[in-house]
């Protein structure tokens, strides 16, 4: 009944403002190619890099791609206003209409929006022309990154038209609508709505402004107020409500949305309409105890999630958002930090409809291990930084699952300093959201570890060097030395090929060619084990989900990929690592998993044997004899050792208290 409810309103709002897809039928061409027929057919979202940049090519295409498109516009819009709204193009964009620059957007990942009203022809075919550009910038954040910047419309674009008084798509592109949670208990919450509306007309308009909470079938709350626009302005009203025994957002336990419906009605007509999610939420961070959802402790399982997978790099469509949500579900994830950037509309959706905590931040980005930096101090870099930050919160801000706005990762302090304008930043933060608190990754000691409400670190103990006892003396060190201040771990994680086998725990070097599955599973292992150890731990970060494309990277099983996911580029394997989160993580299904499996060739004369399971006791059978029961131990592991193998082919099985069951065969070399 409340789908079918919300179907119906979400039809009424399309009888007030129509949104067209405009993914299908473009024309693209580089700036390079001035021939006459160098236009080649694509379809949105598109990138030109799926190919170059992920085969490790590190000179991969950076510069400008061409996209046009006809379009009619129909004689009835005449009249209306027309908006176009791209979700996302990296990184410079420039749109021209019938031959006119109309507009420039600096950035990458975040949506933005040109109005075209009185800039197209009506009853006639017009022309758009999008000239996007990825080549480096010193003024446009990210300067660097240890990821591929691809080029390209990788996103929707839509073409919205509304009536001439409406609610404003203007304001950074944003849905016009921001409901401001100023208090959220059990009992009760009251919520502030700024509505942003505009008047294109050159007379006095009389409208009423109405809003109305929805909870399922039923109108929870509702307000309304009449009041005159004057002509050609732009103006924010505001509204209040409170409801009484809220249900809240309340994670995966229970990720229930209200939905506010917006509305403009003028002489009985609604002549515009917006609806926004509003999950009702309350938390806070204690310095000691960790993450609070409301009022109880939420142990953050959390994941990094990169927006590109195989063969299509990040022209992402919501089957390949979805398929990332249904896996990392499957793990046991309740957190994700969307990194490096803002990410697509479709992915916070889900987020919210499944309950994560999320981390959302902007491209402030630092090198990392590699050359060059992630600051330089010029206005122009200055300002954009700024103009992101406010893209990425203003476009949001309605999503119940963000929980924290990210502002730098991983930055120096050396030659240009960002630290006050970081702190810039965290008070743009609070201004443009007091509701929410800031965070960051940081993997130096510095002081602009101390400006954001949160800090959290990027540490790879046990793969860039060192062991994962490191990581625990580190953070109680850290934790003794500043009680005050929110510690999480933002990345950990260590590179893995599936196609690298070893039946001995070997500790690999990362540059090398050889990344062998079991040191990722050992890695994750141990560390998990000293985060889990230590409630003050807000939150922690798994880098990464997934694979992900970085053209520099010439490392593991080819160049070009990142290979510290916990499931394959191309989502097709979850490797070791991913079951014993499961197994961690997961408490809604039965789990076993025989660990090393693909180590199909063993040679050592004794071998042994582990899975990872949340069921009572696992027996092991190899050759159909039993090598014992054994119960798993805190963190969900069975180990059997000292296990001998008959030369040549072995039956291995591993069966639990409920009849799971796993196996391989594996071929033991003559010990002779």
């Amino acid at each position: 009944m409340a789908l079918l409810i919300l179907f119906c309103l979400l039809q009424n709002i399309h009888a007030q403002r129509e949104s067209v897809l405009l993914n299908d039928n473009w024309s693209f061409r580089f700036s390079h190619q001035v021939q006459k027929n160098s236009w080649k057919r694509v379809d949105l979202p598109h990138t030109w890099n799926a190919q170059d940049a992920l085969t490790g090519k590190q000179d991969y295409k950076r510069g400008i791609g061409n996209y046009l498109k006809k379009l009619f516009v129909k004689p009835e819009w005449e009249g209306k206003r027309l908006f176009l709204r791209f979700e996302g193009a990296n990184a410079v964009t420039n749109v021209f209409i019938n031959g006119k620059h109309i507009g420039e957007h600096r950035g990458g990942y975040a949506a933005f929006i040109f109005e075209l009203t009185d800039k197209v022809k009506y009853n006639a075919e017009n022309e758009i022309l999008i000239r996007v550009n990825n080549a480096e910038q010193l003024d446009i954040m990210p300067l660097v990154g240890d990821f591929n910047f691809y080029g390209g419309i990788y996103r929707d674009v839509h073409l919205l038209i509304t009536d001439p008084v409406c609610i404003s798509p203007l304001d950074y592109a944003s849905s016009g609508v921001y409901l401001i949670q100023e208090k959220v208990t059990d009992k009760q919450a009251t919520v502030r709505a700024k509505i942003n509306l505009t008047n294109s007309t050159a007379t006095k308009q009389k409208v009423d402004v109405r809003v109305q909470i929805l909870n399922d079938e039923v109108v929870a709350q509702k307000q309304s107020k009449t009041i005159t626009l004057k002509e050609n302005t732009d103006i924010q009203e505001e509204l209040s409500f409170t409801i009484d025994n809220p249900r809240l957002w309340n994670g995966q336990e229970d990720p229930f949305m209200y939905w506010a419906l917006v509305d403009i009605t003028q002489n009985g007509k609604v002549i515009d309409s917006v609806i926004q999610p509003l999950g009702l939420r309350y938390y806070h961070t204690d310095p000691d105890k960790g993450f609070f959802l409301n009022g109880k402790h939420l142990q953050l399982h959390g994941v990094c999630r990169h927006q590109d997978r195989a063969e299509v790099g990040n022209a992402l469509r919501q089957c390949h958002h979805e398929e990332d949500t249904q896996l990392m579900l499957e793990m046991g994830v309740n957190a994700v930090r969307l990194a490096h950037y803002p990410q697509a509309t479709a992915m916070y959706n889900l987020m919210d409809k499944y309950g994560f905590v999320i981390w959302a931040e902007i491209p402030f980005i630092g090198p990392g291990g590699y050359a060059d930096k992630g600051f330089v101090d010029q206005p122009s870099f200055r300002a954009n930084g700024k103009e992101q930050l406010k893209e990425l919160i203003r476009q949001n801000y309605n999503h119940p699952s963000i929980c924290f706005w990210g502002l730098f990762n991983e930055l120096k302090e050396v030659g240009d300093n960002p630290l006050e304008y970081i702190k810039e930043l965290n008070e743009l933060a609070k201004a443009e959201d007091p509701t929410r608190p800031t965070t960051s990754a940081t993997n130096i000691n510095a002081e602009i570890n101390f400006v954001t409400e949160h800090i959290a670190w990027n540490r790879y103990d046990g793969w860039y060097g060192s062991t994962p006892a490191t990581l625990a003396r580190f953070l109680d060190a850290t934790h003794t030395k500043h009680p005050e201040l929110r510690i999480g771990i933002s990345e950990y994680g260590a590179g893995a090929s599936i196609y690298h086998q070893q039946d001995s725990l070997v500790q690999t070097v990362p540059t090398a060619w050889w990344h062998p599955e079991n040191w990722q599973t050992f890695y994750h292992i141990e560390n998990w084990k000293i985060i889990n150890e230590r409630p003050f731990v807000w939150g922690s970060f798994v880098w990464n989900m997934f694979d992900f494309g970085a053209a520099h990277r010439t490392e593991g099983d080819r160049p070009g990929i990142n290979d510290k996911g916990l499931v394959t580029f191309d989502r097709k394997v979850r490797k070791d690592a991913f079951y014993f989160y499961k197994a961690n993580w997961n408490k809604k299904e039965p789990v076993l998993h025989l660990a090393e499996k693909r180590v199909v060739n063993r040679y050592k004369p004794q071998q042994t044997f582990m899975a990872f399971t949340n069921q009572q006791e696992v027996e092991l059978f190899v050759n159909k004899v039993s090598m014992g029961k054994k119960q798993p131990n805190n963190y969900g592991m069975v180990v059997w050792e000292g296990i001998r193998l008959k030369d040549g082919k072995n039956q291995v099985e591993v069966i639990s208290n409920n009849d799971l069951t796993d196996s391989v065969e594996v071929l033991q070399a003559s010990c002779k």
